[in-house]
């Protein structure tokens, strides 16, 4: 049987734990059936090795450009304006990692509202999907949500980890949910819980690559460095149907 068709719906190929040996680990991940990459920049200073792997592995690779809310303190003027630029020179381009973070100490509030909020308004003029980090931030993103257009094609929560009731409201307004393989930890059950009351169509997967990494039962495939394989998201999907309750081909099928 031939290896199943998947896509990672975010990650950073781009990291130098991974932009050295891009070419095996490309490899690698289509032996497992991955078809596709968003990889995602999180500030102007790596934004060009975003665009040359897109450029190099142009079937694989969707770029995404974004401005990470911990790059915000050292990034200067200019990077709007270099953002569209990107978008411009890439037709097939995404926004993001951009968002809201609480979780990080010494982060203006501002200056991370700002910058989002012009991202977010960027994907919905152009409709754009969007990859969107939070962290203790949900109330501060649903306030924004309240008075910002956003694409009519949705927008990625990458790697969520809120509750339930946070999940039914954001869905409410396009969110679209992806589960990472540290969610797969025994202790990550209530992040498990909110996944099995969504709706399949709103469900992605993604490695966060070379972060999020698997419990050891979920890796697949190692590097020397430890950081997490994008060619585990084939073992990951398997995870997730597991806690779903669900067989992969059952999942699969739907």
């Amino acid at each position: 049987m031939p290896p199943l068709r998947l896509q990672d719906a975010h990650l950073h190929l781009q990291s130098s734990l991974l932009m050295a040996d891009s070419d095996a680990i490309v490899k690698q991940a289509q032996d497992v059936g991955i078809s596709q990459m968003v990889v995602n920049g999180t500030s102007p200073l790596d934004w060009d090795e975003v665009s040359e792997l897109a450029h190099r592995y142009p079937e694989i690779i969707i770029p995404s450009f974004g401005l990470h809310p911990w790059k915000t303190p050292e990034i200067k003027d200019g990077w709007k304006d270099l953002l569209i630029e990107k978008l411009d020179s890439h037709p097939n381009a995404c926004i993001g990692e951009c968002g809201l973070d609480r979780w990080m100490t010494g982060l203006d509030k501002q200056a991370q509202e700002g910058a989002f909020v012009f991202q977010l308004k960027l994907a919905s003029d152009r409709n754009l999907p969007i990859s969107i980090h939070i962290l203790k931030a949900w109330g501060w993103l649903l306030d924004i949500l309240q008075e910002t257009p956003t694409p009519t094609r949705g927008f990625l929560l990458h790697s969520f980890g809120g509750s339930t009731e946070i999940a039914k409201q954001l869905a409410k307004h396009g969110a679209y949910f992806s589960f990472s393989g540290y969610f797969l930890q025994q202790r990550k059950i209530g992040v498990q819980d909110t996944f099995r009351s969504l709706p399949r169509e709103r469900i992605l997967i993604e490695t966060d690559a070379p972060d999020m990494t698997p419990p050891p039962q979920w890796i697949s495939h190692s590097l020397v460095n430890q950081a997490n394989h994008p060619a585990n998201l084939s073992s990951i999907l398997t995870g997730f149907a597991e806690v779903m309750d669900e067989k992969k081909k059952r999942w699969l099928s739907s």
